[in-house]
Order: structure tokens, then C-alpha cells, then sequence
């Protein structure tokens, strides 16, 4: 007797283009692929970048971004959506009129890349704040988030959590807050996740490596795609943790670039193949 197979997930992410393959919608359409997502892609702009920096950033025309989305949720509905990087202001408004119509949306703030680029122009934040109000889940890393409340990066855990709260306060429903650049205990990597309930500390292995493009692209994505197949946002945010942790654990294996290197989404499946 054939065994029966569950729904496909479809998630799609909203976000700008990397040629290097190691972030932007490159990096999440592999990670939601690796994690059994059936990934689509509306592209907001284009960058010239490599592990080595950003050297420039085109926006999408917003007429052009509004006709993606439209023929895409004509024929399919995602399960699941990532919004990235919103080059704009113009670009921020108009994407944040589809969330009202989307389930399981996850909002990545992409204001700096790992690198250290700007990637996100001065008007573009206060529309990315009025986007966070509109997603189910946000998720800056602190630098990000410190920009979104307008204050200095926390510099203590107590910090983190207490700037977490203050996003939620300004309307986002559900917050994670990245703290793995946070100074302190070495053996963990720290994120803060809030919401209705409260707040939870979560931790996991810090990796020692500098290839960690993508990383925040490549969570958000996890969440995404994981999320309507977990019973709660925390259930996902938690195993797409566990899945970033171990694609960067064996990033090095790829050796790709000769700056900061992509993580290794599809590490479970070359493993299983033995390559």
C-alpha cells in the first residue's frame, strides 16, 4: 500500500538578489527547499555583492514588484511568507498592503549586511517600523533592532530583552531578537524571543567561523517554511535555530569566496549522499 503524502508547504520570500548565492533570496529559497518547502520568489532588488561586501544596490521599480505579487496570488497562495530586504520606503509601503491577506509572515528588518554594507536607505526605516506592526514575526538582529527603537545596541542580555519588549510595545506581535554579536558567555549564542506570553532566552552552540553570510536571511526563511508545520511559532523559531546552527557549523566544508562564506543549507542531504 503507497503511503500517503502530506500537503507541500509552499512558502515564499520577498527580498532582494545576491549573485554570490549566500543571501537574499538565493539563501532562502535553499533554505526553505532543504526544510521541504515547495519556495517561490518575488524579487525587490538587485545588489552587486559577494562574501566580500555589497558594491551596489538596485531597486526593483515598485509598478513591477506590485505585478509579481499580483500574478503569483492570482494561481498560488503561499503557506508561508518572508519578507527581506526593502530597498525603499515606496517599496516597504507597498508590500506591507499584501500582509493583511498572508498567513505565517516573517519579517526580516535588513538594514546591514554581515559585511557591515548598508543595505536600507534613511526613509525606508520608519516604513520598515509600519511593516513590523503588520507581521506575525520579526526578527533583528540587535543592531537592527536598535535602529528600529531609535536607541544604542544592547550590551547586555538584560538589555536585549528589555529592547525586545519595547518592540513588541510598539506593536509588533511576536519578536526575536538576534544577539549573537552580544558580548559575553563565548560558549552560546543568544537570541531573546517575545510575545503575548512572555519572553523566552534561547541558546544554542556558537560557532567559531567567520562564514556567516546569510545567516539572517537563512533563519528567517527557516521560520517561515517550518512554521505551518509546527504546532507554534516558538516550536519553529527553536528547530530553525537547531537547522542555521548546524549549516554553519559545516560551512566550511564549502569553501566558497574569499571573504565571509555562505552557510551550508543542504549540509543534511550532502551528508545523507555522502559528498
Amino acid at each position: 500500500m503507497s503511503q500517503q503524502r502530506s500537503a507541500t508547504v509552499t512558502a515564499l520570500t520577498i527580498a532582494g538578489s545576491d549573485p554570490s548565492g549566500g543571501a537574499g533570496i538565493q539563501a532562502d529559497m535553499k533554505a526553505m527547499s532543504a526544510l521541504g518547502a515547495y519556495a517561490m520568489s518575488v524579487i525587490t532588488a538587485l545588489t552587486a555583492q559577494s562574501t566580500r561586501g555589497v558594491a551596489g544596490v538596485h531597486a526593483v521599480p515598485v509598478d513591477f514588484v506590485r505585478l509579481q505579487m499580483d500574478t503569483l496570488l492570482e494561481d498560488i497562495v503561499p503557506d508561508a511568507t518572508k519578507i527581506g530586504m526593502l530597498a525603499t520606503a515606496e517599496l516597504a509601503d507597498a508590500v506591507g498592503e499584501y500582509l493583511p491577506g498572508l498567513t505565517h509572515t516573517v519579517l526580516d528588518p535588513v538594514m546591514v549586511a554581515t559585511s557591515g554594507d548598508r543595505l536600507l536607505d534613511e526613509q525606508a526605516v520608519g516604513a520598515v517600523r509600519r511593516l513590523c506592526a503588520k507581521a506575525d514575526l520579526i526578527t533583528p538582529n540587535l543592531y537592527e533592532a536598535a535602529v528600529l527603537l531609535g536607541e544604542e545596541p544592547a550590551a547586555t542580555l538584560g538589555e536585549l530583552r528589555n529592547q525586545a519588549q519595547c518592540l513588541r510595545d510598539l506593536g509588533a506581535r511576536r519578536v526575536l531578537v538576534k544577539g549573537s554579536h552580544l558580548s559575553g558567555d563565548a560558549g552560546d549564542a543568544v537570541d531573546v524571543y517575545a510575545d503575548a506570553d512572555g519572553v523566552e532566552i534561547l541558546c544554542g552552540r556558537r560557532v567559531d567561523t567567520q562564514n556567516t553570510h546569510g545567516t539572517g536571511c537563512t533563519l528567517s526563511s527557516a521560520i517561515a517554511s517550518l512554521r505551518p508545520r509546527r504546532a507554534t511559532w516558538l516550536e519553529a523559531v527553536r528547530d530553525a535555530k537547531d537547522y542555521l546552527t548546524g549549516a554553519i557549523a559545516h560551512a566550511e566544508a564549502l569553501g566558497v569566496g574569499h571573504g565571509c562564506g555562505p552557510v551550508h543549507h543542504f549540509y543534511r542531504v550532502w551528508i545523507r549522499a555522502g559528498w
